[in-house]
C-alpha cells in the first residue's frame, strides 16, 4: 500500500509540475488584420473586444443596443468603447488606430489605407473576439463579427469574411444630407452637407439584419458605393503571437 500511495503522491507531483509546460504555447495575446474588401464602401475605426462567453456586439434578428446605433448611424465609437470598458466579461477593447479604411482608387485612398492592424490581449475564459464598423455611406449600415473564437495557441490563426448588416436604426434614404460627412470627401461624389447627429424623424425600431444593399433612390450611386450583397465587404484576419 505504501508504494502504491508514493507511486501516486510521485505522479501527482510530476502533472502538477508538467502543467506550466503543457500550457506553454497557449496564446493571451492576439493580432488582428482588419481590410475593407469594397470598391466603394469606407469603412469607419473599428470597435474590437476580446471577451468571455457570448457577449456580442450585436445579433442578426435582435435590436441594436444604443452604442451599435451610433456606431452603424454617426461612426460614433465612444458609447461602445464606455460600455465595453465596464463590462466585467470584457478582457481588451480598441478603437482600431489609423483612421477609415477606404478602397483603393478612391480620393480617400490618398490619406488612408485598406487595411489596419492592432493588438488585443486576454485573460483567462477569454476566448472570444467581437469587432464592428461603420459602412460610412450608409445611413445605419456596418459590418463585423459576433463572438469569434480565437485561436488557442501561439502561431495560429483564423480568419473571417464579414457581411454588411442594416442596423434596423434609421430609413436607408441614401440622401447626403442624412449620412456622416466623410462619404462624399473619401469617395468623390458629393452634394448637400451631411451630419453627424441622428434624425428622429428618420428613426426605425426594426432589428438587425443583412443590408439589401444601395439602390441608388437618392444620392448613393450603385455602382460607385454599391457591393454584392452576396459577398464579403470585410475580413478578419487574427493570429496569437503571445
Amino acid at each position: 500500500m505504501r508504494t502504491k500511495n508514493l507511486a501516486a503522491a510521485v505522479a501527482a507531483v510530476t502533472a502538477l509540475g508538467a502543467a506550466p509546460a503543457a500550457d506553454a504555447n497557449r496564446a493571451d495575446t492576439f493580432e488582428v488584420t482588419f481590410t475593407d474588401l469594397t470598391s466603394g464602401q469606407p469603412l469607419t475605426p473599428a470597435v474590437a473586444a476580446t471577451h468571455r462567453g457570448r457577449n456580442e456586439l450585436f445579433r442578426v434578428g435582435d435590436r441594436a443596443s444604443f452604442g451599435l446605433k451610433e456606431i452603424a448611424e454617426n461612426g460614433n465609437n465612444a458609447p461602445m468603447l464606455s460600455r465595453l470598458a465596464s463590462d466585467g466579461d470584457v478582457s481588451d477593447s480598441i478603437e482600431a488606430p489609423g483612421g477609415p479604411l477606404v478602397p483603393a482608387a478612391t480620393p480617400g485612398d490618398a490619406m488612408f489605407g485598406q487595411s489596419t492592424t492592432f493588438t488585443l490581449t486576454t485573460d483567462r475564459g477569454a476566448n472570444r473576439l467581437s469587432l464592428a464598423a461603420m459602412l460610412i455611406c450608409t445611413n445605419d449600415g456596418f459590418t463585423g463579427v459576433n463572438s469569434l473564437g480565437l485561436p488557442r495557441r501561439v502561431g495560429e490563426s483564423v480568419t473571417v469574411e464579414t457581411a454588411a448588416y442594416d442596423a434596423g436604426t434609421e430609413a436607408n434614404t441614401e440622401d447626403f444630407a442624412d449620412m456622416v460627412p466623410p462619404c462624399q470627401a473619401l469617395i468623390g461624389v458629393t452634394g448637400e452637407p451631411g451630419t453627424g447627429q441622428s434624425d428622429p424623424a428618420l428613426a426605425q425600431n426594426d432589428v438587425i439584419r443583412h443590408h439589401a444593399g444601395i439602390t441608388g433612390r437618392r444620392d448613393l450611386i450603385p455602382g460607385v458605393h454599391g457591393w454584392d450583397v452576396n459577398a464579403p465587404v470585410a475580413r478578419i484576419t487574427v493570429t496569437a503571437t503571445d
